[in-house]
């Protein structure tokens, strides 16, 4: 593990722990579904930046769920881990950016969706309101995360190290 993957993990770990406990207000609730505004992004982020990264991330959305909400959004934030490694899999092995966060949607909707099983909730709560509002919310997040590695690619920063 190199030492700017254990900055950017920590960095963007840090952020993912800080969104839904600071940005409530940015919260829409529909049990047991919620969408932070930008709670993905970390995660998206480290996406490009590689798998370790995103694996941080992930694990940081998911803490900061557990204590900002409950055991239900944490065991959905877990599942970040899961679509946050795969898309860094996809990006390491030349897929461009936009198609990367496309490709993972299915798995991060998905899985937040069964996730949810166990805690008592029908399929019909899972798949429409969480499957559903999931996809949206990624895609919401997915637009905000291609803006700021445009901006990130315009000033000339690297998430994953190479040289331009």
């Amino acid at each position: 593990m190199k030492t700017r993957e254990v900055a950017l993990g920590a960095l963007l770990g840090a952020v993912a722990v800080v969104i839904p406990l600071a940005f409530g207000f940015l919260r829409v609730v529909i049990p047991p579904f919620s969408a932070t505004l930008a709670s993905h992004v970390p995660v998206m982020l480290g996406v490009f930046a590689g798998p370790v990264v995103a694996l941080s991330a992930g694990l940081g959305s998911t803490v900061g769920f557990l204590i900002a909400m409950s055991p239900v959004i944490a065991a959905r934030a877990a599942v970040h881990i899961v679509w946050g490694v795969l898309g860094a899999l996809l990006y390491r092995n030349g897929m461009k950016p936009w198609l990367v966060l496309l490709v993972i949607l299915p798995v991060h909707a998905i899985g937040e969706a069964l996730v949810v099983l166990p805690f008592g909730y029908t399929l019909g709560q899972a798949s429409v309101v969480v499957g559903v509002g999931t996809a949206l919310h990624h895609l919401v997040d997915m637009g905000i995360t291609l803006a700021v590695l445009g901006v990130l690619i315009r000033m000339d920063v690297s998430l994953d190290g190479r040289v331009k």
